[in-house]
């Protein structure tokens, strides 16, 4: 089966995000199916949202992370294609059909994306010998970032989409890593574009809370994700200069009374020595 609109579910997950998720699903094909989980358990957005968009399916539930919900919308749709998107991206009027023209004539694929209108911050990554960036309507590479994934589910028999252990960040790279690793291709379409606004997710009510928790878990899946690839000594090696910092870091600003930053780097130490100790990725931002 081809891509296209029938053919295609757009999986968001969300956490504290009403204040911008209509301009996401506003800026998606009208009519576009929809499975929406919010990581926050809040029904009266469910209420809200499946009352003014037909074809969208709202499932609450208690924070389980990114990996998690992305897998149970993935495996909840019954289409052969699920589109992983986060709230705070936009799609322009062409985006969709640029894919679709793409897909028609490259099938063999596992992932494929649009590309980041923000040329600063490439939404890709190309490290190794075995891709290039030659081609005038794609790129090859090695992975993608999370906030718009589209996947072939017909590349993923096995049903293992993403790493639930990750509980937030890298599981996208584990995912196409994975994927490349089994002769899989990963393609960004350079016709087809996308804004996302990064790190607008959530509501600014949360933002402090929240860092935190990005600081906890963006050390808790780096040496998570370096022991699962690359094993457990090289993981630590990596991670020992990011540790000595942390710690460095921590008493430099107790001693300047800045509580907020102490905190960054206290929680930034307690994740990576959580995923040293092979404890899992327990940490929940107080909200």
């Amino acid at each position: 089966m081809t891509l296209s609109l029938n053919n295609l579910t757009f999986i968001i997950v969300t956490f504290k995000s009403e204040h911008i998720i209509h301009e996401c699903i506003e800026s998606l094909p009208k009519n576009s199916e929809i499975i929406l989980i919010d990581n926050s358990n809040n029904n009266d957005m469910k209420n809200d949202l499946e009352k003014k968009y037909n074809k969208i399916r709202v499932i609450v539930q208690k924070n389980e992370g990114m990996g998690s919900a992305n897998n149970k919308g993935i495996k909840l749709c019954k289409t052969d294609y699920a589109f992983v998107i986060n709230p705070d991206v936009k799609f322009y009027k062409d985006t969709i059909q640029a894919l679709i023209d793409f897909s028609s004539k490259n099938l063999d694929y596992a992932v494929l994306a649009p590309i980041s209108d923000n040329l600063r911050y490439p939404n890709y990554k190309i490290t190794s010998k075995n891709v290039s960036e030659d081609a005038d309507d794609h790129l090859s590479v090695d992975s993608v970032d999370g906030f718009a994934m589209l996947i072939n589910k017909n590349k993923f028999k096995d049903n293992k989409y993403f790493d639930e252990n990750f509980f937030l960040y890298l599981e996208n790279d584990d995912l196409c890593l994975r994927k490349k690793k089994e002769n899989n291709n990963i393609y960004i379409v350079k016709k087809a574009k996308i804004n996302h606004l990064g790190g607008k997710s959530h509501s600014n009510t949360y933002e402090t809370e929240i860092e935190f928790s990005r600081n906890w878990h963006w050390m808790w899946s780096k040496f998570y994700f370096n022991k699962k690839h690359f094993g457990y000594l090289k993981a630590l090696i990596i991670s020992f200069p990011t540790m000595l910092k942390s710690i460095l870091k921590y008493f430099y600003y107790l001693i300047r009374f800045n509580r907020y930053k102490k905190k960054i780097y206290k929680m930034r130490f307690s994740g990576l020595l959580n995923s040293i100790l092979g404890r899992k990725s327990w940490y929940r931002p107080k909200v």
